[in-house]
Formats: C-alpha cells, structure tokens, sequence
C-alpha cells in the first residue's frame, strides 16, 4: 500500500520517545515472564490446575501468573515458581 507504514517502523520511530520506550520495556518484562511461566508448566505437562496444587493456590492465581498483562508478580511468586520446576531463578539488569 502506497504511503501506508509498516508497524516496524511505527514502532521504531516510537521508541526514539523517552516515555514510551520505558512504557514499552516494562510490558516486555511482565509478559516475557508470563510466557515463560507457562511454557514452563506446558512443558512439565501440568495443566494450571495441577501448578495450583503444587503451589498451593488456585487455578485462578495460576491463570493470572500466565496474563500477559499481570503486573502484581513478586519475588517471592518467582522464587515459589522457580522451586516448583526444579530451576534456578536469575534475575538481571541489562
């Protein structure tokens, strides 16, 4: 489509801006944690119903571990989670 942008170059544009680059990476970092929390119980072949068992918690608390756009995960959710499939937790800034 003539004149029409591509969504990469909207997006890179975008990022040039201050707030909505911090915006942006602040989502990335809770939901790249969400798919790895449930790529992880998909994997160990545990349906959030059997995570909540393992935890101690309900299905529901699992559903929300695994929303895209959670925002309430702590350390201590992290740590119980990285307990739970046997895997060391790391946390870094880049």
């Amino acid at each position: 489509m003539k004149g029409a942008r591509r969504l990469s170059d909207y997006l890179k544009e975008q990022l040039k801006r201050k707030k909505f680059k911090q915006a942006f990476e602040e989502e990335e970092v809770f939901a790249n944690l969400a798919i790895q929390i449930a790529r992880l119980r998909q994997d160990n072949g545990l349906s959030q119903k059997d995570l909540a068992g393992v935890l101690d918690t309900t299905q529901q608390t699992v559903s929300r571990l695994e929303d895209l756009h959670n925002k309430s995960l702590s350390l201590n959710t992290l740590i119980k989670l990285a307990e739970a499939f046997r895997k060391k937790l790391k946390i870094r800034f880049a």
